[in-house]
């Protein structure tokens, strides 16, 4: 009895095992071990500086001024959707760090440019995770912050505020240089966008944020992005896994969502910067203002005094 209960419970973990890795669709997924024949990426293309190895797949090494990407060459055609990605970002610097790294959903694969290595005016959705020790303005977050942005091709994802303007959501997120592992979750059912995190080894997910009326299309592209400036960061990503989610819509309705064009029902109040805000007076400014105040205070009444001891006197003289 004992080896036909063994036999049983090793048929229903094989055929859990069948089901979820149909579960998770390969041709969508990044993982180890990565290289197929002839030492390429199944489904995916890598450029710039990325380098694969058996164990991870490096955007940027820690070297200022690096750029690198890796993009799916399968367009998505599913409508409701969950990827996982598990990274790993460290460097040498405690202070200062950066630039960090995007995930994008986006019509554009394979295109170069200023937003943490991709293009900007994309169309589509970046989830940024943005290191850069030395932001821009006193916001009321830290670094590291995860953010998403959704582009229509209209917008510019503008560095010097953070990309505060155009983001629809955020969170701090303290995910460089740890010692485990790091996961991000971006799930997109029913039009809406949840952002979950596990940066703190406990293997429980946590919700960075919600945004529902999101509108994207079918047939865009997955990748990863990554780039370094002044400053610099191993950008790695471990292994990208795809999920579809129910319900299930038939090819026809998945075709006509392609002509979606992406787009957010509400965007975060953007933050302020040093230069938005109005200058404020420092307490020596106030001290010397109010000082002044008075000396002119008593001044005015001196000249008073004076002038009516004057008046004064002229009537004496008359009488």
């Amino acid at each position: 009895m004992m080896w036909i209960n063994s036999f049983f419970i090793l048929l229903i973990s094989y055929f859990t095992f069948i089901n979820a890795d149909e579960y998770m669709k390969r041709e969508f997924s990044l993982v180890k071990p990565y290289f197929g024949a002839g030492m390429t990426l199944p489904y995916w293309d890598f450029t710039g500086s990325t380098l694969v190895t058996s164990n991870y797949i490096r955007l940027t090494p820690d070297i200022q001024s690096r750029s690198g990407a890796v993009w799916n060459s399968v367009p998505c055609m599913t409508q409701n959707w969950e990827v996982n990605i598990n990274f790993k970002v460290s460097g040498k610097g405690k202070d200062l760090f950066g630039d960090g790294f995007a995930i994008w959903y986006a019509r554009d694969r394979l295109v170069n440019g200023p937003v943490f290595g991709s293009k900007d005016f994309f169309h589509g959705l970046a989830i940024i995770l943005d290191t850069y020790s030395n932001h821009n303005g006193p916001h009321n977050h830290q670094h590291p912050y995860i953010s998403a942005m959704i582009n229509n091709g209209t917008l510019s994802y503008d560095h010097d505020r953070d990309g505060t303007l155009t983001q629809i959501a955020g969170c701090e997120a303290k995910f460089r240089n740890v010692d485990y592992e790091t996961h991000i979750s971006i799930k997109y059912l029913n039009e809406k966008l949840t952002v979950m995190t596990d940066l703190e080894d406990k293997h429980e997910w946590k919700v960075c944020f919600e945004a529902n009326h999101v509108k994207l299309p079918t047939g865009y592209y997955f990748g990863a992005s990554a780039t370094t400036g002044d400053l610099s960061d191993n950008h790695d990503i471990i292994s990208f896994k795809f999920y579809e989610l129910e319900p299930i819509v038939d090819d026809a309705t998945l075709e006509a969502r392609k002509s979606i064009i992406p787009s957010a029902e509400v965007l975060e109040a953007p933050r302020e910067r040093k230069e938005d805000l109005k200058p404020g007076m420092s307490n020596v400014k106030i001290f010397f203002l109010i000082l002044f105040g008075m000396i002119c205070t008593i001044v005015l009444a001196i000249f008073g005094i004076m002038y009516y001891q004057k008046r004064k006197e002229s009537s004496r003289k008359l009488w």
